[in-house]
């Protein structure tokens, strides 16, 4: 009996060490495992910061930039990855030190730009120019149109966060029931309802960018049926149709990027108004070239602080033929509706700029 008890005695202190052994194995086992993870884990690098939305000022001009003055002020102390610039001018065009008072246009003409016709289809080609040119830069995020006579109305940090805060286009779109623009031989290619009228003026988000760049449907019925009208007397180059009527000067930079993303079923993804000010009420206006089809040019004489102050507290637009009144809205709050101004002379913007009027530094 005790040789019996004394080999379980030994048997179970075997089995007590051999399950010891194991408790300790397994916990050495799992620490290495952890251990493993820990390091697999801190080796991931952290992941990078978000990249900096870029804006392409895409800039329509004749030939030279007359208000270059005051957008090198402008662009002044701005960080590089913030902008971009682009120019159309005419064909042969160059941006130097001999055609240019700003570095920041040096060589900043595109190069397969086009003569581009008041009136005619070649303006909306010169906008896809453009667009073209700037996505070949995928840091380009929003594509902002300026008129040559154009001004900013704040500096480019107040400008930069009202654009870039929205993931929307700003489009200026409305549907003109008065309006006789519309050509009915573009049916069913581009239907009446789809038909759209607006300012040119326009800040695009990439993907619609990318739209325009890529429409091949739209575009060419422009082409093919907005004519200008024969000009009176004179001056016309071409006879006068029997019946003048049939001519459709349809003016297609005024109604092309709206009637597009009307078309593409895409206006839930615009915000329906324009950042750039033009001044149309010249019904009381004594000036002849201040009427007819283009908006009105202040002059040295009225460039003055007041006129600033008038276009920056403008807060609502009115769209008659919609019965639409537009409050502005920047991030959600309450703000002023436009970001810049036309049309300016040169004298003009230069006594702004010297005067402090524009706070654009």
């Amino acid at each position: 009996m005790k040789r019996r008890s004394s080999r379980i005695r030994c048997g179970a202190k075997f089995a007590v060490l051999i399950s010891l052994t194991f408790c300790i194995g397994s916990f050495m086992l799992i620490q290495k495992q952890n251990s493993q993870i820990t390091s697999y884990s801190s080796s991931i690098s952290p992941p990078p910061p978000a990249q900096e939305i870029k804006v392409a000022f895409l800039f329509i001009a004749r030939n030279r930039l007359p208000l270059d003055v005051v957008w090198d002020a402008f662009f002044q102390g701005v960080e590089q990855n913030k902008f971009s610039i682009y120019v159309h001018a005419r064909p042969g065009f160059l941006l130097n030190q001999g055609t240019t008072k700003s570095k920041y246009f040096y060589g900043r003409q595109v190069n397969n730009s086009i003569q581009v016709e008041w009136g005619e289809a070649s303006m909306i080609l010169a906008e896809r120019i453009l667009l073209y040119n700037a996505l070949k830069d995928v840091s380009n995020k929003r594509f902002l149109f300026i008129s040559d006579s154009c001004i900013p109305l704040y500096n480019f940090n107040y400008i930069y966060q009202y654009i870039t805060s929205t993931p929307k286009s700003f489009v200026d779109s409305f549907a003109d029931t008065k309006d006789s623009r519309y050509n009915p031989k573009m049916h069913p290619v581009i239907p009446m309802h789809n038909w759209r009228k607006g300012s040119q003026w326009t800040v695009l988000i990439r993907k619609h960018a990318e739209i325009l760049v890529n429409d091949d449907v739209v575009y060419p019925e422009f082409q093919k049926h907005c004519r200008r009208r024969s000009l009176p007397e004179f001056w016309r180059d071409r006879p006068l149709p029997a019946d003048a009527s049939k001519e459709h000067n349809c003016i297609p930079d005024e109604h092309y990027v709206q009637t597009l993303l009307a078309q593409k079923g895409l206006e839930e993804e615009i915000i329906r108004r324009s950042l750039t000010h033009s001044s149309w009420d010249v019904t009381s206006s004594k000036d002849r070239e201040r009427r007819g089809w283009h908006p009105v040019t202040y002059k040295l004489s009225e460039a003055t602080p007041k006129l600033v102050k008038t276009l920056q507290d403008i807060d609502n637009i009115y769209y008659e033929t919609e019965y639409r009144r537009e409050w502005c809205s920047s991030e959600g709050k309450p703000s002023r509706c436009f970001l810049f101004a036309r049309k300016f002379t040169r004298a003009a913007a230069i006594k702004l700029l010297e005067t402090g009027a524009l706070a654009i530094r």
